[in-house]
């Protein structure tokens, strides 16, 4: 049954959507799939292609803005997020690292509440700023300090993830939680450094009154120094109704005796930076429009904006500061010389900023965050590890008790498969063609390979059977199982390789090959949904597959001296060959990154 208040969007928008296109023109997204109104028509909450085109959304809440019907078409289309997850079909591995980022803000290694006696004000920098911009929590933290000593602080993540992936019921138990047990402490104000915080605190937040930090430091007449120049704002499309927010933030940057341009797009009519929703995730070429759209906007001027993701995300098109960098080090961010540390410092800088106020003394009462909805909570597999040393134990067993350990030594175990003739290798060469087709790991089998065969025709099997099976599942997808298999690649990632194979064909194989940027198994499936012609599929794949087939043959050719505590030249060679291998996305993805410095600075 589809969820009430979808049915009520769904119905609206289809009742009063006047098909005008004004929401059209600075949405990429809507671009693509139609007006309100056609989307609205065209849904079918039991399809999980028409659920999962929602996350292709960034939830920017434009559309609505400029919607002469007033209809709230972000709610809607955040609704059928939740109409996803409620049926099972919200999860998708693009989100993933952005979950487990959440999950670490909220885990008791990260987080920290600290009251002093009689706090009614807590700050809440957020976890981006907390991990780019450590110094500037801390500074900050001083001058509100300094307004009203009993200021408190808290490190914790709002659940703003969840939120706008749709995981309706798990962000608000987790949000919740942390908000009864402020109020229970007698606090009554959040200050947040955080756009997405604010939204959270404001859209869920209960007897908590909400502000921006800077909206405190403009009120406190904070006297930053002074420099001279030219820049424009962009106001996060989060709180793109927060009208305080955004006129304490030029206050801050005029009172600096910066002259604030704006663009086309600012206040409540900001674009999206390209991150809103998670929509980089599952369609980049969408968040791609915006970075270029507020480029284009910029005419020169450096962008200064007081949201952290915003900051990482426009930065890749045209220069972007963040707020606090302009206010505690004008000249030095002016000049582009003042950074956010990027991953992996982000997590230290976190824990080391905890560590710090952790030994600070004067605080009545402080907490790190244990909670977890019991019903939402991952189910603890204790058996498994137990389950594996036991399957561990009775093959070590059964290998001494039935007298193979003679064949561990790679003479004896060659001679034994060299006396089944051709049996061996047909029969591992089948094991491994089928592999492929029923979504077996090739890995495992690739070593074994190695070690049965050595290193020239191990090669020579494996690379010729794992080829046959790729083939057989492009095969499989092409002309057996089409619907099938289209069914389970809803994702926009795969809708993108349609797209790329259409217009870069066997080029599109290659890179896939060599970059690993999709799993291996569904990958030989997609490949047979496109337009690619298989001779060019069998070619590329066969030659592309190769250096990583010889790296690990020869690596694994050598395992079992390894393993009774010889170290062959083969060995290390398999080892140099491995790492040149997995060397490959690394410089890859260098070589991407100077070319957007290269057009950004141009």
């Amino acid at each position: 049954m589809t969820r009430p208040e979808l049915k009520k969007l769904i119905d609206t928008t289809q009742a009063d959507c006047i098909d005008c296109g004004k929401c059209l023109k600075d949405c990429a997204f809507l671009k693509n799939y139609g007006t309100p109104k056609t989307i609205a028509e065209n849904f079918d909450a039991s399809s999980p292609a028409s659920l999962a085109r929602s996350f292709e959304c960034s939830l920017c809440g434009l559309c609505t803005v400029v919607c002469p019907a007033q209809l709230n078409l972000k709610e809607m289309f955040l609704e059928m997020r939740r109409e996803a997850v409620d049926r099972g079909y919200g999860e998708f591995p693009e989100h993933a690292p952005l979950l487990n980022y959440e999950r670490t803000g909220t885990s008791r290694r990260f987080t920290l509440y600290r009251l002093p006696q009689g706090c009614t004000t807590i700050f809440f920098p957020g976890c981006s700023l907390s991990g780019t911009r450590p110094d500037g929590v801390n500074k900050i933290f001083d001058r509100l300090r300094h307004a009203d000593p009993n200021t408190g602080i808290v490190f914790d993540c709002c659940m703003k993830p969840s939120y706008m992936l749709g995981r309706e019921r798990y962000s608000r138990a987790m949000f919740e939680e942390m908000n009864n047990w402020l109020v229970q402490q007698g606090v009554k104000e959040v200050l947040v450094a955080c756009p997405n915080c604010q939204m959270m605190f404001t859209s869920l937040g209960r007897e908590l009154k909400v502000r921006s930090v800077w909206e405190a430091l403009a009120e406190s007449g904070m006297q930053p120094g002074k420099v001279s120049g030219t820049v424009t704002v962009h106001d996060p499309c989060s709180i793109r109704d927060a009208q305080p927010v955004h006129q304490a933030v030029r206050t801050l940057l005029k009172s600096q005796g910066l002259k604030v341009e704006e663009m086309p797009h600012s206040g409540r009519n900001t674009l999206c930076c390209g991150q809103g929703g998670a929509v980089n995730m599952m369609n980049p070429e969408l968040a791609e429009s915006w970075g270029k759209m507020r480029k284009k906007e910029t005419g020169g001027r450096r962008i200064i904006t007081y949201c952290a993701g915003c900051v990482q995300s426009l930065g890749g098109y045209t220069p972007t500061s963040h707020l606090v960098d302009v206010l505690l080090a004008p000249d030095q961010t002016l000049a582009g010389k003042v950074k956010g540390a990027g991953f992996p410092f982000t997590y230290l800088n976190r824990l080391r900023l905890k560590r710090s106020f952790r030994r600070q003394d004067g605080c009545a009462v402080t907490r790190e965050r244990t909670f977890v909805p019991e019903p939402l909570a991952p189910k603890k597999r204790a058996w498994k590890p137990l389950i594996f040393l036991a399957l561990l134990v009775a093959a070590i067993a059964a290998v001494r008790l039935s007298g193979a350990t003679q064949y561990l030594q790679q003479d004896k175990l060659r001679a034994l498969i060299d006396s089944a003739g051709a049996w061996a290798p047909a029969i591992y060469m089948l094991i491994y063609a089928v592999a492929p087709v029923l979504f077996l790991p090739g890995l495992p089998i690739t070593i074994v390979g190695g070690i049965l065969f050595g290193p020239f025709w191990g090669v020579v099997y494996t690379i010729t059977s794992s080829t046959v099976g790729a083939s057989l599942a492009f095969l499989v997808a092409r002309y057996v199982a089409r619907d099938w298999v289209a069914s389970k690649l809803i994702g926009s990632k795969w809708g993108k390789l349609d797209r790329e194979v259409a217009k870069h064909g066997w080029k599109v194989v290659a890179f896939t090959r060599l970059i690993p940027a999709f799993p291996f198994n569904l990958l030989n499936y997609a490949f047979g949904l496109t337009k690619v012609p298989f001779s060019h599929y069998v070619i590329t794949t066969f030659i592309c597959m190769l250096p990583a087939c010889i790296a690990f043959i020869v690596f694994s050719s050598s395992l079992l001296d390894l393993i009774r505590g010889k170290i062959s030249s083969t060995l290390l060679l398999g080892i140099g060959l491995i790492v040149l291998v997995s060397l490959i996305p690394l410089v890859y993805k260098i070589f991407q990154k100077r070319k957007q410095k290269d057009e950004v600075s141009e």
